[in-house]
């Protein structure tokens, strides 16, 4: 089954979340981008920066909904909270026909969508059925975030993609290069790549001598492979890569069955 392709946005109800909380410069960026292309647009987004929260929900302790103004509320809990209660307990009359989840200040690229608050906001959406695309802003320390890239090719992608349509089990990817608008190469449809975050561990001893440790920021990545999110990017093109939350591998699947039949 597919969502259908939608041509004209105008009337669409829009939810905006993020992973880098209620008051982060790309929620903001995204919110305008939003409201270029429909008015009925909503912002349920965590209270607190969530980056690297996955797709975690909270069901431990009772989350807070609190009411900003008009059409944005902030949620003390992950971006899963945010836009399961923006779907089930805010947007009560109407859920959303859209859920838009970022700018994220970093790419989502390889194995960051696994532990991404950002892509984890877009899954939850497609679980409640409901298409979703995750946006994500490359960077490159020291260098200033880019966010007029991002603004500048956002509005045009989100409204191919919806007026394409796209399978029910999958979320849109979006991720945006760290150069000019005017000198991003094109858009590319891609695959996931190699990225692997978290190799670096550096340790230390806090003003008591006690040993702690903290996970760096280093990553082993492939810049080099046609085709993937990463090489794309790292060459100046805007990424589109469609995910599976349907994990199972169906070849070893087909290959088991003979074994435990």
């Amino acid at each position: 089954m597919t969502f259908p392709p939608v041509a004209d946005l105008s009337n669409l109800r829009i939810l905006i979340s993020n992973d880098d909380g209620i008051n982060a410069p790309g929620i903001k960026v995204l919110e305008g981008i939003a409201r270029t292309i429909s008015k009925d647009v909503w912002v349920v987004a965590p209270e607190h920066e969530q980056s690297a929260a996955g797709h975690s929900l909270t069901i431990r302790r009772p989350l807070r909904v609190r009411q900003l103004s008009r059409r944005r509320f902030a949620v003390d809990g992950t971006p899963t909270d945010a836009v399961l209660l923006g779907v089930n307990h805010v947007m009560t009359g109407k859920k959303p026909d859209l859920v838009l989840s970022g700018i994220n200040r970093g790419s989502n690229l390889g194995e960051d969508v696994t532990y991404s608050g950002t892509v984890a906001a877009a899954m939850e959406a497609t679980i409640l059925g409901i298409p979703a695309i995750a946006l994500s802003q490359y960077i490159n320390h020291p260098h200033p975030v880019k966010w007029a890239t991002a603004e500048h090719w956002a509005p045009d992608i989100i409204r191919r993609l919806m007026a394409r349509g796209w399978s029910r089990n999958v979320l849109m990817n979006v991720n945006f290069p760290d150069v000019v608008h005017s000198h991003v190469t094109g858009i590319e449809v891609t695959r996931q790549g190699k990225r692997k975050l978290g190799d670096n561990i550096m340790e230390r001893a806090d003003p008591r001598g006690e040993p702690y440790v903290w996970i760096g920021a280093q990553r082993a990545e492939e810049r080099s492979t046609p085709g993937t999110d990463i090489e794309a990017v790292c060459r100046g093109a805007v990424s589109i890569t469609p995910l599976c939350f349907d994990l199972t591998h169906r070849e070893t699947m087909a290959a088991l069955a003979s074994v435990f039949s």
